[in-house]
């Protein structure tokens, strides 16, 4: 896995040196803060930006970023007992095992002591399970409602992933690693999809990919959201967009062997591509604050640049079964619940 995706990563830069040396100047976008956006003058100050797996890594990287763009911030935190179990496992002691409220207060503390201006709030949300992400939506309603916010949502971040080593059910039945790295994501967006449609001003899902978060199945599902929403009048409005981070050193690859993680992030150091988590959210705030009619577009290397995702990604049958499939998934954890 770990050689796998050092190779997929050396080929996605040399894709992106070669076209930027033969084009250098197209497919780049350049941010637009919403400091300067039609926030201001309105009773809508500040917009809603939510981020899954937002307490360490590109989340919290991510968060920090936006807070400093006026955003307010709202952070999911995993509530998956066996997430923390494994944090414990892998002596993870930034991470307070089995006490995601108090890993949640701990991060937004954080945030705050960097940004006295911070509006946060945090949630704890199992990604893995239907009927955690709906009493999600049921709790920002109701928080929404209570703090005379507006109720709608301007910016959906789906970051959360993990990468499995063993195979893992969740309670509904279905392998861990693909709830939480695609259902969970294809769940989030669907259920909050009213409040961002609601908004008064544009919208954006963003969904952070990368050979550990199930790229093609991500990016298919971005693709056909992005088709979904064209055949509506509300292609204007909605915008839903890709964020490959690079080769960042977080702790998703925490269940991998130590050696050969570790072999893996070595050659990735050598070759200049192993990134920070403050460099490597580049792209994914590029896609967040890309002016609002960019749309179905892959954003990687930072800089406000997009190149063309995998051959796989753009087969709109396979986007379409895919999408089907999941729908009907929905529909049954819906009725389950």
């Amino acid at each position: 896995m770990s050689v796998l995706w050092t190779l997929s990563l050396v080929f996605s830069y040399v894709k992106l040196f070669s076209h930027g040396f033969l084009s250098p100047k197209s497919n780049v976008y350049s941010r637009r803060s919403p400091k300067h956006s039609t926030f201001a003058n309105t009773a809508m100050t500040r917009p809603v930006c939510i981020i899954t797996g937002a307490t360490s890594g590109l989340g919290a990287a991510a968060a920090y970023a936006l807070l400093e763009e006026s955003f307010y911030v709202v952070l999911d935190c995993p509530c998956d007992e066996t997430y923390f179990a494994r944090m414990e496992w892998n002596g993870d002691k930034d991470m307070d095992v089995g006490r995601s409220s108090e890993l949640l207060s701990k991060v937004i503390s954080d945030l705050k002591s960097q940004n006295q201006d911070a509006c946060l709030k945090g949630f704890e949300v199992n990604l893995a399970s239907f009927k955690s992400i709906l009493e999600f939506k049921q709790s920002l309603q109701q928080w929404l409602r209570d703090s005379n916010l507006h109720s709608s949502v301007q910016l959906l971040i789906n970051n959360a992933g993990i990468l499995a080593t063993s195979h893992r059910l969740t309670t509904e039945g279905y392998d861990q690693m693909l709830a939480t790295n695609y259902i969970g994501a294809f769940c989030v967006t669907k259920v909050l999809l009213p409040l961002l449609e609601n908004s008064p001003v544009p919208s954006r899902v963003v969904n952070v990919t990368s050979f550990t978060h199930w790229n093609v199945c991500l990016l298919l599902f971005s693709y056909e959201l992005h088709r979904q929403i064209n055949l509506t009048k509300k292609s204007h409005h909605l915008s839903v967009v890709a964020a490959d981070p690079g080769a960042v050193k977080t702790n998703i690859m925490r269940e991998i062997p130590s050696c050969v993680s570790q072999l893996a992030f070595i050659v990735l150091k050598f070759l200049g591509l192993l990134q920070s988590s403050k460099t490597g959210v580049c792209s994914i705030l590029d896609a967040a604050l890309a002016p609002p009619e960019v749309s179905g577009v892959y954003f990687f290397g930072g800089n406000g640049r997009c190149l063309n995702s995998s051959p796989l990604s753009y087969d709109a049958n396979l986007a379409k079964e895919l999408w089907a499939t999941s729908c009907n998934l929905f529909q049954e954890l819906k009725l389950a619940s």
